[in-house]
């Protein structure tokens, strides 16, 4: 008895020294002059290969020809919460990549970190932002159309595209969880300021792709992404239709684009593309995304970054769909699904 409340005290206190170590708060987008961060270069970047923001702020980098210093941290999706690790919080104590320093100094927050490398790029660098007024606007309305945001961003989904992402990437999560051990997700549980988020993935490990359609919440905020992302699809195939392409604001290639090829990016890994592009659907937006996919941004940004623990749960969900009629119900790809999405 004396020994298991050594233990107990022990892990306690264990407990209680790191928490105070790890505390995570919320911090200001944008760019940060009180904080001044070690640094050797004058752009670095902490960034993740599966995080869709650490795409978008790598492809931005990318059409721009910046160099900088790369730090790939972790998280629990590609083998570790190494975004609440010590050395990770004193760069950003909210404990989210990507984080962009220049000059030591963090800028965060994706939307911001892209237009912040637009303004600061230097000469030479290619522009990103259009020089009159009403389309640099329309260009900032299709970024946010595109932003991922809020620390739940499926109550928000109406709002942007982006803010379907996580649901349409549930499926794909729950693939990839397969080779994450138990005791690493339960670490989020200890320190994460969001503990519903590590919880769910202890649900959705514990479930698996077999039973993630009779997890009902889990397969309505499916449904609803998929609902909410064809009325996205929709808007932006008639903007391509306005602008006549190949860009969202016709020839000019900017911000708004760089926003929206890390979704698309997204449901390929997903297993998605089929669904909101396939057998004909928005042929604008499909010869879009194919442009953005030739773009040299996208292999130096995207291609060249993927993560090996993505790939395989990219394929062993295409496995569990050719198997199971049921999972290829949920994820939208039956005709009765298409249309009643539509």
């Amino acid at each position: 008895m004396l020994e298991l409340v050594l233990i107990l005290t022990g892990g306690f206190g264990w407990w209680f020294w790191e928490n105070r170590k790890r505390r995570t708060h919320a911090v200001s987008p944008g760019y940060q002059p009180s904080i001044e961060l070690p640094h050797e270069q004058e752009f670095e970047l902490y960034h993740n290969a599966f995080s869709l923001c650490s795409k978008k702020i790598r492809v931005c980098m990318a059409e721009l020809d910046l160099d900088y210093e790369s730090h790939p941290i972790d998280l629990i999706e590609t083998g570790s919460y190494e975004t609440l690790s010590r050395h990770f919080l004193a760069i950003n104590p909210e404990g989210t990549v990507p984080v962009l320093l220049h000059h030591g100094h963090p800028v965060y927050e994706s939307h911001e970190q892209i237009r912040y490398a637009a303004d600061h790029a230097g000469e030479g660098s290619e522009s990103l932002v259009p020089e009159e007024e009403e389309r640099s606007r329309e260009m900032q309305l299709w970024v946010d159309r595109a932003s991922l945001t809020g620390d739940n961003p499926i109550l928000a989904m109406a709002e942007s595209a982006g803010n379907c992402v996580p649901g349409i990437t549930l499926p794909l999560f729950c693939s990839m969880l397969k080779e994450i051990p138990i005791r690493r997700i339960l670490v989020g549980l200890l320190f994460h300021r969001l503990r519903f988020r590590p919880f769910l993935f202890l649900l959705m490990k514990a479930a698996g792709l077999g039973r993630l359609a009779k997890i009902k919440p889990l397969a309505q905020t499916i449904e609803r992404s998929i609902q909410h992302m064809n009325r996205h699809l929709d808007d932006l195939e008639t903007q391509l239709e306005k602008s006549q392409g190949p860009w969202i604001l016709g020839d000019f290639f900017s911000l708004a684009d760089i926003s929206w090829v890390v979704i698309f990016d997204r449901m390929r890994e997903a297993d998605f593309a089929d669904v909101f592009l396939g057998e004909g659907r928005r042929e604008r937006v499909a010869a879009y995304r194919d442009n953005l996919f030739a773009r040299e941004s996208y292999s130096r940004g995207i291609w060249n970054h993927e993560h090996p623990t993505v790939r395989r749960g990219t394929e062993r969900l295409r496995e569990a769909k050719a198997n199971d009629p049921g999972l290829v119900a949920l994820l939208g790809d039956s005709i009765a699904t298409r249309e009643k999405s539509a």
